[in-house]
């Protein structure tokens, strides 16, 4: 049977006859249905979260695994784990076919092959305590069924997330999380509501699992990684805001704290030097609410 994710859309179809303007408001139109495909699965997704937070509390690892478009969003939302959260680089990991160079570039037939898939996640070293997520838009690409199956071998935590609620991924994997976002505007180009869906599933995934490991406090990014100026400036305003703090104060305690906010918010709330504050933090396994709510 031919995939949704390939089928022709009916309201696109003379979409290389209009005006610039409309052509947009057509592709708009379509995209807005994403969200709302997303929202059905929201039980699925609450199910996964837990999942991947038990076992990143129990030293596990969350392996995003895909093909292109796919691998790609799996490797944007690993990556960007490190600066928010100042997640370990191992503890959410992205694998794609092909490897480095797909990031890039399309390689010829790197998602054909199953045992590839296999091979990739058993060069990673995933064992039983970690959870392998296999992306994929038609839930049909043997790369990322390869790397599936051999997780399950191995009695890792599996989940699927598939645009097609038919796929076969969504079979194998022990939580699968099917969008149906009917077909794209240009026929098969699953880089556009197929990846919007992906990319929005996975930024479910990936913070509400760090939130459920205390790495915000509110709405506040109160583990992020200072790399660059612009989180340095955003660290000072954290701090200033939790501790009532000036600039200047704020940055000094920053410095105190070897650029933690965490640690730079319980050592003035509780009047400690950051070594005391980061044990305080450890005792509270990192959720910051714990320790200031005691002062």
């Amino acid at each position: 049977m031919n995939p949704s994710t390939e089928q022709a859309n009916p309201n696109s179809r003379r979409i290389d006859k209009l005006p610039t303007l409309d052509m947009l408001a057509l592709i708009n139109q379509e995209d807005a249905q994403v969200a709302l495909a997303v929202e059905k699965a929201l039980p699925q997704i609450a199910r996964a979260v837990d999942s991947i937070a038990a076992a990143l509390q129990n030293e596990g690892r969350l392996f995003y695994v895909g093909a292109g478009t796919s691998g790609r969003l799996g490797v944007l939302d690993a990556v960007e784990c490190a600066p928010t959260f100042s997640a370990p680089p191992e503890q959410v990991q992205g694998i794609i076919a092909g490897g480095r160079a797909a990031l890039t570039q399309a390689i010829e037939g790197a998602e054909d092959h199953p045992m590839r898939g296999k091979r990739d996640l058993m060069a990673h070293n995933a064992t039983s305590r970690d959870v392998v997520c296999g992306i994929a838009a038609s839930g049909r690409t043997p790369y990322v069924i390869g790397a599936l199956e051999y997780a399950k071998s191995i009695r890792a935590k599996t989940i699927a997330v598939s645009c097609d609620i038919s796929a076969p991924i969504l079979d194998i994997a022990e939580l699968g999380i099917g969008v149906d976002v009917g077909p794209e505007v240009i026929a098969g180009s699953t880089r556009m509501k197929a990846g919007t869906a992906q990319k929005m599933i996975l930024n479910m995934l990936s913070t509400a699992a760090m939130i459920k490991l205390g790495k915000v406090y509110g709405n506040l990014m109160v583990d992020l990684k200072v790399t660059n100026q612009k989180l340095a400036d955003r660290a000072c305003r954290l701090v200033m805001q939790l501790t009532g703090l000036d600039e200047s104060a704020a940055r000094h305690l920053l410095s105190q704290a070897s650029r933690e906010v965490k640690t730079a918010v319980v050592m003035h709330r509780r009047q400690v030097n950051a070594a005391e504050a980061r044990r305080l933090l450890q005792k509270a396994n990192g959720f910051l609410g714990a320790v200031i709510a005691e002062d």
